[in-house]
């Protein structure tokens, strides 16, 4: 009866995906340029390894649409366009809302008073900031976010004065004045009902933490370090949406887009400054519920990768 092959299996897969992942990081790092040719045996003796864990790592990056294969003359490099990367971008946005929708939608259950909070813009962001909350479930373990201090409940202040205002309303019809309109209902983002369990803010705190890494590399203009650390921290907070098979795909989206960026990228002598770096800004957006400015900050680093690419190709 057939069963695992043993060592030897894991091993060679193994090495594999090693030769795969390096192949991959000397195309983002540009040091494989767009339309280089190369065949199994160079790579073979280039890593002193045989041939066949090769072929396996150059297939699968074929497949990935990192490299190309001639039948005849063995594999290059895959040549992007613009248009390819505006399309890229499109479908990267495409599965970003739709992770955020998912997440509107674990929460609709949690009734309108608990979800809409009838409080103005700066009440409602009277908080303590992601950093202090993430401290507090370290300290205590109990997933449990501070409360804004606050000795009103949200929205009493304006139920109790109700009463009086109709009474007002109501004195002023009969001495003839022309009652004042309705006020309109405010629109408050939602928030995420219940508080995050320890678990899932000890995971989103670590996500914080790569995309600390990302800004900082991204300040000081280093794209290599920024690449390894951008896809660090896409992969793991779209792993927090419970989809291994969303999260794969968007992971190899993007590194099909920063593959893309980079070929336009490395003609620029100073990146310093110019690469996005809202990493934080959206974790912290995602953590307090704040789904519209988590698509605003996703629609910003569009925009902005689309207008850097663009600029680079024109450079």
């Amino acid at each position: 009866m057939p069963g695992i092959s043993g060592p030897g299996a894991v091993t060679r897969s193994t090495l594999r995906q090693q030769i795969a992942d390096a192949l991959r990081d000397e195309v983002l790092a540009g040091r494989l340029q767009p339309g280089q040719e190369f065949t199994v045996k160079e790579i073979a003796e280039q890593y002193g390894v045989s041939a066949t864990p090769v072929r396996e790592a150059l297939v699968d990056l074929s497949a990935q649409g990192l490299l190309e294969a001639d039948q005849h003359r063995g594999f290059r490099v895959h040549e992007y366009s613009s248009a390819d990367f505006v399309e890229m971008i499109e479908a990267r946005g495409l599965v970003v809302d739709g992770m955020f929708r998912s997440l509107v939608e674990r929460f609709e259950d949690t009734s309108p008073v608990e979800r809409f909070e009838d409080t103005s813009p700066v009440e409602r962001f009277e908080d303590t900031s992601l950093t202090e909350r993430f401290e507090d479930l370290a300290a205590d373990g109990s997933g449990t976010a501070r409360a804004p201090a606050t000795t009103t409940p949200p929205g009493a202040a304006r139920k109790s004065a109700a009463p009086a205002n109709a009474a007002r309303s109501a004195a002023g019809a009969e001495a003839g004045a022309t009652p004042a309109a309705p006020a309109l209902p405010r629109t408050v983002p939602p928030r995420l009902r219940p508080p995050l369990d320890p678990r899932t803010a000890a995971k989103l705190a670590g996500v914080r933490r790569r995309g600390e890494e990302a800004q900082r590399a991204a300040g000081a203009g280093d794209l290599t370090v920024l690449i390894g650390y951008d896809l660090r921290f896409w992969r793991e907070l779209s792993a927090l949406f419970g989809n291994a098979y969303l999260a794969d795909f968007l992971h190899r989206l993007r590194v099909r887009c920063w593959v893309c960026a980079v070929q336009q990228l490395r003609r620029l002598d100073d990146l310093r400054g110019l690469l996005w770096s809202g990493h934080t800004e959206l974790v912290d957006a995602l953590a307090r519920g704040d789904i519209p400015a988590a698509r605003a900050l996703v629609a910003a680093h569009h925009a902005h990768s689309l207008s850097l690419v663009g600029r680079s190709a024109g450079a």
